[in-house]
């Protein structure tokens, strides 16, 4: 596959990644941008034992840590904001709701462990399938379902916890 076609083809999952990472066009945007433009330094050591777009948003996702470290951001990988999932379709009371859920679950998801919080943030960010996450870490797509589950269940815990406090 040429490079210009890699591009054509991942550049909106990797975008669509950082976005919800970050939270922010403009920075997505850039990352996305030194994301392709190290792949296209890299492509030749890919030795294909990942899909690429696992590959590329592993870059994407340490091209991002290296930025916000540049930026002399306090923020860290746990105090980034998650996804805003409020629909434009809700009412306005439905979207105060959605959006209280949304900081509840990003509290929680704070609070638990690796491997768990990082296999909960590829599945649901980057729209990772099991068995990608599996290559990712050099497991099988079994042991990413149950880590995911895991992590689902640790968050809901957290919230459970959180609601009776």
């Amino acid at each position: 596959m040429e490079f210009e076609e890699i591009y054509k083809t991942y550049f909106k999952p990797v975008y669509n990644y950082i976005l919800r990472l970050s939270g922010n066009e403009h920075i997505a945007e850039e990352i996305t941008s030194d994301t392709f433009f190290k792949a296209m330094k890299s492509i030749k050591s890919f030795r294909g034992e990942c899909d690429i777009r696992v590959w590329l948003c592993q870059i994407a996702k340490n091209a991002y840590f290296s930025y916000l470290k540049k930026s002399s951001r306090t923020e860290s990988f746990d105090a980034v904001k998650l996804y805003d999932f409020t629909s434009p379709d809700a009412s306005p009371e439905e979207q105060m709701s959605q959006k209280d859920e949304s900081e509840r679950i990003r509290r929680a998801l704070h609070d638990i462990e690796e491997p768990y919080k990082e296999v909960f943030m590829w599945r649901v960010f980057g729209e990772l399938s099991f068995k990608e996450i599996g290559e990712l870490y050099g497991k099988t797509d079994n042991w990413a379902c149950v880590t995911y589950h895991r992590a689902r269940k640790m968050i809901r815990l957290r919230m459970e916890e959180q609601s009776d406090e």
